[in-house]
């Protein structure tokens, strides 16, 4: 049956008379507990797949099923943490998870359980010390962890990652990888990341989804991950398994680029 089922899905969008298919029949089961990286080029429907996943968008055609049941708005058992933060600037760190906390355990957990709670995921990406800052005060990376520590604090079945470290620097973008890593292992939560990252998709990925270039973006190869847990980056250099799999995500998307270029 599988924990999630992406079935059957087509996106068309309308402009007036015009019509876009964005999407075209994409089906995908994903196993609890597994990390599942979609990749592609600009404009194949990436994101557009994860906000109908998170129920942001509605599926033309098909739909998606978690733990048997249809997706068919937002809600608090599936989380996005977008490129962009999304943090409410006037709020302080901690107040901006408490937002999601007290939506989500407003009447199951005592004002202390949400204190604690709240504490538990700030620690857990690193950023407990900093829980009275605002937003303007803290680097780039710092607030996506907040973004993350909001999303799982929300205690969804899945963590959907829309290019979290996409605007982030190199060695940022290192740090958080480790800890999504360790969060993972940790947890053994669900997580679907869209990333343009071949390095960063075999890193953290049990799975790799390649996508087909839009319009009409299909499912065009997954990738099975044999790389053994935990990861550590520099010994994955020279790893044999790690190198060809690379290898498969960049002939994939080089060999669709080029057929781009020449239609």
């Amino acid at each position: 049956m599988g924990y999630l089922k992406i079935d059957h899905v087509d996106k068309r969008f309308r402009r007036g008379s015009a019509s876009t298919e964005v999407l075209k029949d994409i089906s995908l089961v994903i196993d609890k507990g597994e990390f599942v990286s979609i990749i592609g080029h600009s404009g194949c429907g990436k994101s557009t797949l994860l906000n109908i996943i998170a129920g942001l968008t509605p599926a033309t055609t098909g739909g998606i099923l978690l733990e048997g049941k249809e997706v068919n708005s937002p809600g608090p058992d599936r989380a996005v943490v977008f490129q962009n933060h999304s943090l409410l600037p006037w709020l302080s760190v901690y107040d901006n998870v408490a937002l999601a906390v007290n939506k989500v355990f407003g009447r199951s957990k005592s004002r202390a359980e949400r204190h604690d709670w709240i504490m538990h995921n700030l620690d857990l990406v690193q950023m407990g010390h900093a829980k009275d800052k605002r937003p303007a005060e803290i680097s780039g990376g710092m607030k996506q962890r907040v973004g993350i520590a909001r999303g799982l604090a929300m205690e969804p079945k899945i963590l959907l990652l829309d290019e979290p470290f996409g605007a982030l620097d190199a060695l940022t973008r290192a740090h958080l990888q480790d800890s999504v890593m360790q969060i993972h292992a940790a947890l053994g939560n669900t997580m679907i990341m869209i990333t343009h990252d071949v390095d960063e998709a075999v890193l953290l990925s049990d799975r790799i989804v390649m996508m087909t270039n839009g319009p009409s973006a299909r499912i065009g190869e997954v990738l099975d991950l044999k790389l053994a847990r935990p990861r550590k980056r520099l010994e994955l250099v020279s790893d044999r398994s790690y190198i060809a799999a690379r290898e498969a995500v960049l002939k994939f998307l080089y060999e669709r680029h080029r057929f781009v270029e020449a239609a």
